[in-house]
């Protein structure tokens, strides 16, 4: 297929990322802290599943991320690199699955930071949390200045995911210095020896637990959909894996075992999120403000994570509009910011759509924890594709480029990389469609579940075909122009 000269790189959008903003983006992008305290129910063995975890799925993706970005880096990211691989309709598929997700992804974003919020107002506005009204009000007002910033231009917008990213840094830094202080003064809370960091195989717990930990390391792919807007693109995506990997890594581990030492697994278990952790160490330590300034904190690392996932994913139904899949008028560019306005806008709207249908009422609700599963299903799918476009990739080159693969050999290290991520993405995709505790209907849930996923790509699909239609038939006619 013949493709818009600006599928190809000639996108028309500003450069406006360096090496930096890209750190700061993936920590935004992938770091949720609320992942610790999950972890750390689980006890000393969560430590060691962070690991395999890490080991499992974080370095095959970011071996796999890292050279697909510079074998192929441009605007789009995973939807270029399947469909390179794989030809039109898989990297639609792949593209359109992304952007589904997480058009769903968003608002348990914005209504989480809706929830901390109230908790840096004081425990007098912790009732609002239940308000509809509260919610609908603050979720839209931020998704819609997010997307306005964004429409403003990437040189803008970026300081949000910036400053989200720091805020990360700075509250992982509070969980390890409340937890030193904590462990200085009192010592570990919770035993940990050699026999309790080993995790239990058999167990559903700790199943559960390291599919949510692989989970909790996606992202990586964010950021190269941003490509021809990356300044020294390959180069930059490259070392920003690298420096923040180590960080979310360090982050990750070290903060779970900070909790850890600060309070048992038991008294982990009994709290939401990282404010009331914080607020239990700070009182154990006789530092009460612990909590409220971690709310803080996390308020605008979530605000910046939301900002990085709105920025990168808006650029996929651009590309797709380029590439005539979906209406043309989404590849539109900002004559003035350089932007792609439509894109973002149709986005915030779809968005808006699904925030409001979830806090509309309890069935709506249910449904919207069952779509939040089917997220984690068909993100885990798209990486299913992005790994298996490594070594296909690699083998067409055939050592023509062969100074781009950063890990050496040929295919059949590709397919060593790419076989250990999709295992462990296959893993977690099955057990993100296992049905919660006390569910009252199981078999039923794992039907709508795996029914929607399978659903999502059926429609993809069907606007592959028709696309495909509209440019076979344009082309008949541009030919039959062109003859008379």
């Amino acid at each position: 297929m013949k493709m818009d000269s600006r599928q190809n790189g000639d996108a028309g959008l500003r450069r406006a990322l360096g090496t930096f903003d890209l750190v700061l983006l993936n920590i935004a992008a992938i770091v949720g802290l609320r992942w610790l305290s999950t972890a750390a129910q689980l006890g000393p063995a969560s430590l060691t599943l962070w690991v395999i975890a890490f080991l499992v799925f974080f370095i095959p993706s970011a071996l796999t991320v890292q050279e697909l970005s510079s074998r192929i880096p441009h605007v789009g990211g995973l939807y270029r690199w399947t469909q390179a691989a794989f030809g039109d309709t898989h990297g639609f598929l792949a593209g359109w699955a992304y952007w589904i997700s997480n058009l769903v992804y968003f608002p348990a974003i914005l209504l989480f930071v809706s929830g901390i919020v109230l908790h840096v107002a004081g425990r007098s506005w912790w009732s609002l949390a239940e308000s509809p009204l509260y919610n609908g009000l603050f979720c839209l007002g931020l998704l819609w200045s997010v997307t306005l910033l964004n429409i403003l231009g990437l040189r803008r917008a970026k300081w949000l995911q910036n400053i989200g990213g720091l805020a990360s840094i700075a509250v992982a830094a509070q969980v390890l210095i409340g937890g030193a202080i904590a462990w200085w003064r009192f010592g570990s809370a919770t035993p940990i020896h050699t026999a309790n960091l080993v995790p239990r195989l058999d167990s559903l717990a700790t199943l559960n637990t390291f599919a949510i930990l692989v989970l909790a390391f996606v992202g990586l792919e964010l950021g190269p959909i941003l490509g021809d807007e990356i300044r020294n693109s390959a180069r930059s995506i490259r070392r920003a894996i690298l420096i923040s990997g180590v960080m979310i890594t360090l982050t990750y581990v070290a903060g779970t075992f900070a909790l850890l030492v600060a309070l048992p697994p038991g008294q982990i278990g009994l709290i939401s999120g990282i404010p009331e952790a914080m607020e239990a160490i700070g009182v154990r330590i006789g530092m009460p403000s612990f909590g409220m300034v971690a709310a803080a904190l996390l308020t605008l690392t979530s605000a910046g994570g939301l900002g990085a996932w709105i920025t990168g994913t808006a650029r996929l139904p651009f590309v797709m509009g380029l590439g005539h899949y979906l209406p043309g008028r989404l590849g539109s560019i900002h004559p003035r910011y350089g932007t792609p306005h439509v894109a973002l806008l149709v986005q915030a709207a779809a968005t808006s759509v699904v925030l409001l249908g979830a806090i509309s009422g309890s069935t709506v609700h249910e449904a919207y924890v069952l779509l939040i599963d089917m997220t984690a299903a068909l993100s885990c799918a798209v990486w299913v594709y992005i790994f298996a476009a490594l070594p296909v990739l690699r083998r067409r080159a055939a050592g023509a480029d062969a100074g781009v693969a950063l890990v050496p050999g040929g295919p059949g290290v590709g397919w060593l990389i790419a076989g250990v991520g999709m295992v462990a993405t296959t893993f977690a995709t099955i057990v993100s469609l296992i049905p919660p505790a006390g569910s009252a209907h199981p078999t039923l849930f794992i039907i709508k579940g795996a029914g929607g996923c399978v659903l999502v790509f059926a429609v993809g699909l069907l606007l592959c075909v028709r696309g495909q239609a509209r440019m076979q038939q344009a082309r008949v006619v541009a030919g039959g122009a062109a003859g008379g």
